[in-house]
């Protein structure tokens, strides 16, 4: 077998960031009747370039297979909602964008965000490969094409009339294993003076934080400031200005503009940022290589606390069903020994079982039914959000617990 290149520069790829063994796809949930068939699984082995410092997961599966049909619907996250409603509220007024101007969101799931554009009359787009979300968008009344992004789908849109003012996309960028032909349809449908904005998870904070949990087989890269502006640069795209967010443990908002544009002035906040990243290691290629014994090191904590728990007699189940959580669960070998069962607000994951662990998905309510001694909330980014919801749990002597970036009892 070829030895695996970079995607973007194509340099050999020899350097172990992270191994977390063989693991099934994170959003591929199962019927019930199925808990006993064969379950694919694929390495979670995550490498990275020794030249331009890209973290990134060889293509086991194709994205066709991982987003045709997909489990993850926005909409089901008040915080999220609010994130998006604040960043239409900001984008429109800082880029004056109105009835005349046209907005695409590459990944626009359920319409979730544009339904904010919407509301202020300025005409949008969503690109949407998964067919199942983008029904529940049309059906809302956002106009969506359902199609996977790139130079060709760029072209095409282009010539329809969607050339873009604003172009943004959310955690997608990670999740396109042909990152070159992504970046060059990021340009094509790009009006000449538009901006682009994406947000993905910040490899530093992934680092910093032990966030090993937000690798999994969607996420094909993992990016530093550094990193993306050579990928962009490399498509004569200009990142002029950056702004750090809380949302997943630690994001960057990058925007960019074609390079020949004078409207948009690079800020200092690209300077200052490569600077941070300068200080915690980001060019050296031993704080990559590191993270692998951080993994287990944190893995062996949760386990020990876990088996604490259980010795004392507690009884623990889940809460949410994120992508992130059957990371870690497969990781760490949790089963519904452990865990009895999980909960989540999306209907489409509830009355199934989380891919390998197998533990069931119910609704919500479930909780006030069993009252549990602790609740594991995996989605860690939304803590505040559902502890707060769920305060109720401390009425029966409940707790809940999460166990990243370390093990902690809120």
């Amino acid at each position: 077998m070829a030895e695996p290149t970079c995607r973007f520069c194509g340099t050999v790829l020899g350097h172990t960031f992270a191994d977390l063994g063989l693991s099934p796809l994170a959003n591929s949930f199962l019927a019930p009747e199925a808990r006993d068939r064969p379950e694919p699984r694929h390495p979670l082995r995550v490498l990275v370039c020794s030249d331009c410092r890209l973290v990134q997961l060889p293509e086991f599966e194709s994205p066709e297979s991982i987003f045709s049909d997909y489990a993850y619907f926005s909409s089901y996250s008040d915080s999220w909602l609010e994130h998006a409603r604040r960043y239409v509220e900001a984008m429109t007024e800082r880029f004056t964008l109105g009835p005349e101007s046209r907005v695409v969101e590459i990944a626009s799931n359920d319409g979730y965000l544009l339904q904010y554009f919407q509301q202020a009359r300025i005409p949008v787009l969503g690109v949407e490969p998964a067919a199942n979300v983008a029904e529940a968008a049309i059906a809302a009344g956002i106009p969506t094409e359902v199609r996977f992004f790139g130079e060709e789908a760029a072209r095409a849109l282009a010539e329809e009339g969607h050339a873009a003012d604003l172009l943004l996309g959310n955690n997608v960028l990670a999740h396109v294993p042909d990152l070159n032909d992504f970046v060059r349809g990021l340009k094509l449908l790009l009006k000449p003076d538009g901006v682009i904005t994406m947000e993905f998870p910040h490899v530093m904070r992934l680092i910093e934080r032990n966030q090993f949990d937000t690798i999994y087989h969607e996420h094909f890269s993992y990016f530093s400031l550094a990193t993306v502006m050579r990928v962009f640069a490399a498509h004569n795209l200009r990142i002029f200005d950056v702004e750090e967010l809380a949302t997943h443990g630690g994001s960057l908002r990058i925007f960019a503009a074609h390079d020949r544009s004078e409207r948009h002035r690079t800020g200092a906040t690209v300077a200052d940022l490569l600077e941070t990243e300068e200080r915690h290691g980001l060019s050296e290629l031993g704080t990559y290589t590191a993270f692998d014994a951080q993994a287990r090191s944190t893995r062996k904590k949760i386990l020990e606390f876990l088996a604490d728990l259980k010795a004392g007699g507690a009884s623990i189940a889940g809460y949410g069903a994120p992508a992130k959580g059957n990371t870690l669960l497969n990781y760490c070998g949790i089963g519904p020994d452990v865990v009895e069962y999980t909960v989540d607000r999306n209907p489409h994951k509830q009355n199934k079982l989380l891919p390998g662990s197998h533990i069931p998905v119910l609704a919500p309510e479930h909780l006030r039914e069993t009252r549990p001694d602790y609740v594991f909330i995996l989605p860690w980014n939304l803590r505040d959000e559902i502890s707060t919801e769920w305060a109720e749990i401390s009425e029966w002597g409940g707790r809940f617990f999460v166990a990243i970036p370390e093990v902690e009892i809120l």
